[in-house]
């Protein structure tokens, strides 16, 4: 069995701190700015840990947990902006980059729920020999097995990376483009984040059209 590495989903819980660092104190709700980081931190080190000691009950369960600590944080956030955008009190400048780093979280977010919870999770998707079930119906499974062998994806699996493009086209498109929705949690979870990403880019459009 390959495991997956767990570096990429690790740093993008990282770049979520990070970017929960750089928004104003207002959309934090007064937390200070290293708050969501010295959570995320410890979490991460403890889902290596365990995920190296090979107890991956223990190691997905604490991946739960930071996946919901940051979907928290970045919906509260959001809801922040909404009140502060109505009430006429964010200046252009930081809505422009809260709305930016909100939108980027919300795609590092979701890329990480998809990656966590798409055919039992990545030490369920490792003990297969080649990805062929799943939540998302991915291009490289609709090929044939020559075709697969031709194109060296003879044992293709999806990593972070395509869950990130993923989430990355449900937030530019609001669709999943080339990558069919086959599971129901799955489709409540992308409109979710359609969601989200609508309001980012409606209150952005919203107050441009103010300032204009």
């Amino acid at each position: 069995m390959t495991r997956e590495p767990l570096w990429p989903p690790a740093l993008a819980m990282l770049a979520i701190g990070g970017l929960y660092a750089a928004l104003p104190p207002s959309l934090t709700g007064g937390a200070p700015w290293w708050l969501l980081v010295s959570i995320v931190s410890p979490l991460i080190v403890l889902v290596l840990v365990f995920h190296h000691r090979d107890n991956h009950p223990v190691s997905h369960f604490i991946g739960y947990v930071l996946n919901s600590v940051v979907t928290m944080a970045l919906i509260f956030s959001v809801a922040m902006l909404i009140v502060e955008v109505t009430q006429h009190t964010v200046t252009p400048s930081r809505l422009m980059y809260s709305a930016a780093a909100l939108w980027l979280s919300n795609i590092l977010v979701f890329a990480s729920w998809y990656w966590r919870f798409d055919a039992g999770g990545p030490h369920e998707r490792a003990r297969t020999s080649v990805h062929t079930d799943g939540a998302f119906l991915f291009p490289q499974m609709t090929l044939s097995d020559d075709a697969k062998i031709a194109a060296g994806e003879a044992d293709w699996k999806p990593n972070f990376i395509d869950y990130l493009f993923l989430a990355f086209n449900t937030s530019t498109a609001f669709s999943p483009t080339d990558v069919p929705v086959l599971s129901r949690w799955a489709k409540v979870l992308m409109m979710v984040q359609a969601l989200i990403s609508l309001l980012v880019i409606a209150l952005l459009a919203g107050r441009a059209v103010n300032i204009l």
